[in-house]
């Protein structure tokens, strides 16, 4: 029967996007009503070079997976005409390649979202956007750490300076 065969597909399509919210650190919803196709194009290429999954499915289908997933809460802000991007390994990529598309078109809104276990309504969403990225998040680490290391190489330095490079004696 074609009718059973059309829900077994739609078992397989919660079942697919169960799994890939599971696996993932983070995602955004949308509504993307209002984007021309060029945009739509061209936030789809930067989506998939950041390795971030978007796809637009039925909002039921979306419901089903999210409440399978864990995050049922996201059930309320499936309406309308939503998509949803699911990160690969950079959590943060979803919502801030999103929420400069939203910035730019008026009609394209963040929903909400997920991020390691945790639902966010559309202020977590841009909070998370608001993060800088790994990369520099990593290079200020090291510079505070480097600064803190030349911090104890100048006050090593004045002390030996100040003995006159004389070594400290020695016990006999």
């Amino acid at each position: 029967m074609a009718s059973e065969k059309i829900l077994n597909a739609k078992k397989q399509m919660v079942v697919d996007l169960t799994d890939k919210i599971k696996a993932a650190p983070a995602g955004v919803i949308v509504n993307y009503s209002g984007i021309t196709v060029a945009d739509d194009t061209a936030l789809r290429a930067a989506l998939r070079k950041a390795g971030v999954s978007y796809s637009v499915y039925k909002n039921s289908i979306t419901g089903r997976a999210c409440e399978e997933a864990g995050y049922g809460d996201l059930k309320k802000v499936l309406e309308g005409m939503t998509a949803i991007a699911v990160a690969g390994e950079d959590p943060i990529a979803p919502a801030k390649i999103l929420k400069e598309y939203a910035d730019k078109i008026e009609s394209f809104e963040l929903k909400g979202g997920f991020v390691e276990g945790n639902v966010l309504d559309v202020k977590g969403v841009e909070e998370l956007a608001a993060i800088p990225p790994k990369p520099m998040l990593v290079g200020k680490m090291l510079g505070s750490l480097q600064k803190s290391l030349y911090g104890l190489a100048y006050v090593l330095q004045a002390k030996i300076d100040k003995d006159g490079g004389a070594e400290a004696p020695t016990e006999a």
